[in-house]
């Protein structure tokens, strides 16, 4: 069973391992301040763009809708169509890849989409794709969970005062 989720970056290392891991791709990957320049081997750059709030999960837990960017930067033997290329395959891999990551915190990509960009280091352009797309986790405590013990109910009618936990009652499992 896959480690729960507790923090966003987890879902950046789960994508870099199973970039790093994926057979026949042969790329450096890491975030943008790794990419110092481009040589032998392409480069994908993982970044965060966005952290929305979406709807909560079915188990309480609060929804992150994160908006990730893939930049490819081709090697310096490639042409930028490399990239495109490689943004292809990428795209395959994204589209129902949840990382290894739980299912009932990480959603399947959405809202995939790629297209060419520059990345600019020093005074050094590089052609590049850059490949975005949304992912929702659900992250925090479930509702299931209750920090403070067993959920209690009290009905209006049966007590003297609903602001007095006292006069709960626990819930029947």
């Amino acid at each position: 069973m896959p480690t729960p989720i507790q923090q966003p970056s987890q879902l950046f290392t789960a994508i870099a391992t199973t970039l790093r891991n994926t057979a026949g791709l042969n790329l450096n990957v890491g975030g943008p301040d790794d990419f110092t320049a481009a040589g032998d081997q392409a480069w994908i750059l993982i970044d965060f763009d966005r952290n929305a709030s979406g709807v909560r999960a079915a188990d309480g837990r609060i929804a992150h809708v994160m908006t990730l960017s893939l930049q490819v930067v081709p090697a310096l033997s490639a042409t930028a169509f490399t990239a495109c290329d490689l943004i292809a395959v990428l795209k395959n891999l994204i589209t129902d890849n949840r990382w290894g990551l739980p299912g009932d915190q990480c959603d399947l990509p959405t809202n995939i989409d790629g297209l060419p960009s520059l990345l600019i280091r020093g005074d050094q352009p590089y052609k590049a794709w850059t490949l975005t797309f949304e992912q929702t986790l659900y992250l925090g405590p479930t509702l299931l969970d209750d920090p403070l013990g067993v959920p209690k109910f009290a009905r209006t009618w049966e007590v003297s005062n609903i602001d007095d936990p006292e006069q709960y009652t626990a819930l029947e499992g």
